[in-house]
């Protein structure tokens, strides 16, 4: 039977939760419910608030004795989090609240790997939900009404909430049961606009070759989502070979995909296949919005919203000193890929970015860090693509060269 994993704080939300218990049994689902709050109360959870503190690395009676909201919220959240991770069937998570609910729900189901259903119901849904949403698949439903008790409207929110996460339950425990049976592994692979056509050819060849390619445009919030999905466990490769988020977060763009950017493959052993796809540029909007300390700097309007800044040989060269020190801690097998004919649409002869110095910067510095292919050619030729689209179906099937 599906099951629908409940979070909350019960000292403030149990009537709601024993309804939403209630109503997602009879939808036909098991409920387990997970108790986040610290005050005492009279509601029966199947994991008690005890059990979440001491998960989080508190107890529930010092929680109670500093009264500190924030410590409270933050400890139910990581509790909450490790008690999710240890339960033997999760196939969705729904949880309801203000500010701190929200809070605490959104840290429980940070960790869960992307399709595993997460919908919070909260009074913070109609603003910027960045903070709970992250760049993982978290739903958010307004509540309209404050989540103070059982009324009309309520019902009807929390209803449609119920009936939600118990149909994406089914539906999970339904798409997880088929791909145990067989299906197309996953291979995640990273692009860019400037990168499309090396992508495209690499797509092309994985499914000649069996696979299901799920393409991350790297936007920061793409980025993440493909180390997201690496730390799941559903793929069985990576081809990142658009690492352009490295000199945003390098030299101050605004599409960073942060410093992990690169890492959770390597840690977790997926095997991948990396080129610095676009590395030669940092990301801005509007011309006007370029911060005035790069002016006299090699910029370039891609369109309206999106300016372009080459980056220097200096700059360069430590891309390639990060890069090749994220590959060199490597658990699995990762092989480098290095286009000598440019690394973008833009860095080709007769294009804005064309600086071959610059680009053998960033080469040098990865030298030797893991197996690399040094190929004569653009990173946008078709055959670089297909190169290291073979090249990452040797690794996943263990094939020698």
């Amino acid at each position: 039977m599906a099951t629908v994993v409940l979070v909350g704080t019960l000292d403030t939300k149990g009537a709601e939760y024993v309804w939403l218990r209630d109503r997602v049994r009879e939808l036909g689902c098991d409920a387990v419910l997970v108790d986040a709050g610290t005050r005492p109360h009279d509601v029966e959870a199947d994991v008690p608030a005890e059990r979440v503190a001491e998960a989080g690395g508190a107890s529930i009676e010092a929680l109670r004795e500093a009264g500190d909201r924030g410590a409270a919220v933050t400890a139910m959240g990581e509790g909450a989090a490790a008690v999710i991770a240890g339960l033997e069937r999760v196939d969705a998570v729904l949880a309801v609240g203000g500010s701190g609910g929200s809070s605490i729900a959104a840290r429980a189901v940070r960790d869960l790997p992307i399709g595993v259903p997460k919908l919070i119901v909260s009074t913070m849904a109609s603003g910027d939900v960045t903070p709970y949403v992250g760049a993982k698949d978290v739903a958010m439903m307004y509540s309209v009404v404050d989540i103070a008790g059982l009324n009309r409207v309520s019902r009807l929110i929390l209803g449609n909430a119920a009936a939600a996460a118990a149909g994406m339950a089914k539906e999970y425990e339904a798409a997880r049961a088929s791909a145990e049976s067989g299906g197309r592994p996953l291979v995640a692979a990273s692009m860019f606009g400037v990168t499309t056509p090396a992508v495209d050819a690499a797509r092309e060849r994985l499914e000649e070759l069996g696979y299901e390619v799920l393409v991350f445009h790297a936007t920061g919030a793409g980025g993440r989502a493909l180390e997201g999905l690496a730390e799941s466990g559903l793929l069985a490769g990576v081809l990142d070979l658009t690492t352009t988020e490295l000199a945003d977060d390098l030299v101050g763009g605004v599409l960073s995909a942060g410093p992990e950017r690169l890492t959770a493959a390597g840690r977790h052993g997926v095997p991948q296949v990396v080129a610095p796809g676009a590395l030669d540029m940092v990301n801005f909007g509007p011309r006007e919005t370029v911060p005035e300390r790069f002016e006299g700097r090699d910029l370039y309007v891609h369109n309206p919203t999106v300016t372009l800044m080459r980056t220097t040989r200096d700059e360069m060269a430590e891309l390639g000193r990060r890069v090749a020190a994220k590959l060199a801690g490597a658990t699995g097998p990762t092989v480098l890929f290095v286009p000598l004919g440019g690394v973008s649409a833009l860095d080709a002869p007769g294009m804005p970015f064309h600086d071959p110095e610059a680009d053998e910067a960033c080469f040098a510095a990865m030298e030797g860090a893991v197996e690399t292919v040094r190929l004569d050619m653009h990173i946008n030729d078709p055959s670089f693509g297909r190169a290291m689209a073979d090249r990452l179906h040797e690794l996943i099937s263990g094939e020698a060269r």
